[in-house]
């Protein structure tokens, strides 16, 4: 970080002994970091000079962290009216690598409700929001994460495998809507529907939340329907285009 701080005090390429000067660390050291560093693009250096500067996978994640904040914002409304037609606890998320990562909640005036809070992280395949956005990755990358996952029982109803896990991929993809049926926590109920861009990638999932003997199993069509008008709404504000597909009997759209 303290490279990464002192590349972007100035406009001017750095050499290795200046970029060692200016830190106070050996030059086996610094060389050592640069290396990592520019094989993750995060610097460049330029090859007839030996130079270093900031690489343009900092404008990526810049740009991708901007998308964000202006994601939350655009979602609070379709949040809002989905509080107000299932008066349960709804949120937005962001799935990062295996973990979900919860950008916004809202939660009705209810005794018994949701534990959440912005900032919290789950692992993505226990929870609704987690399975939707996982459902719409590459196969590729889907293989890359899921080799990552320490797989745990946390419930008893826990998918404990990525086989089962692939299966139920298809089954969201199918619906298209993704349920937590009391697998990260016993009692409660999700159900979530994935946030498309422009491009179709799902970078965000929309979620209702609630305990299980008021999310019941017949409930869950019928709130599924909500979350996926509200997800496809959202995605359509982002730019996304896409045919209406009736899906199974609750009617839902797909692309």
């Amino acid at each position: 970080m303290s490279i990464l701080d002192a590349l972007a005090t100035r406009q001017e390429d750095f050499s290795l002994a200046e970029l060692c000067g200016t830190l106070d660390l050996h030059k086996s050291t610094v060389h050592r970091l640069m290396m990592v560093l520019e094989s993750h693009r995060l610097v460049s250096k330029n090859p007839g000079t030996g130079r270093y500067r900031l690489g343009l996978k900092l404008f990526e994640l810049g740009s991708k962290a901007i998308a964000t904040l202006d994601l939350r914002e655009h979602s609070r409304p379709y949040l809002t009216r989905l509080l107000q037609e299932t008066q349960e606890t709804v949120h937005l998320c962001v799935l990062d690598f295996e973990d979900v990562v919860y950008l916004e909640k809202m939660e009705p005036e209810r005794s018994v409700r949701m534990a959440s809070r912005v900032g919290r992280r789950h692992a993505a395949y226990c929870t609704a929001v987690g399975k939707a956005m996982m459902a719409e990755l590459p196969e590729s990358e889907l293989d890359e994460i899921l080799g990552q996952v320490e797989f745990k029982p946390i419930t008893p109803r826990t998918i404990t495998s990525s086989e089962v896990l692939k299966n139920e991929f298809r089954l969201i993809r199918e619906r298209g809507y993704a349920v937590d049926d009391e697998e990260i926590e016993e009692g409660v109920r999700c159900v979530a529907a994935a946030v498309r861009d422009h491009s179709g990638r799902a970078i965000a999932a929309m979620s209702v939340s609630g305990p299980s003997f008021r999310m019941t199993e017949n409930k869950i069509p019928v709130v599924a329907e909500f979350v996926g008008r509200a997800a496809r709404e959202l995605s359509v504000e982002l730019g996304f285009v896409a045919k209406r597909v009736e899906v199974g009997a609750a009617g839902l759209a797909g692309s």
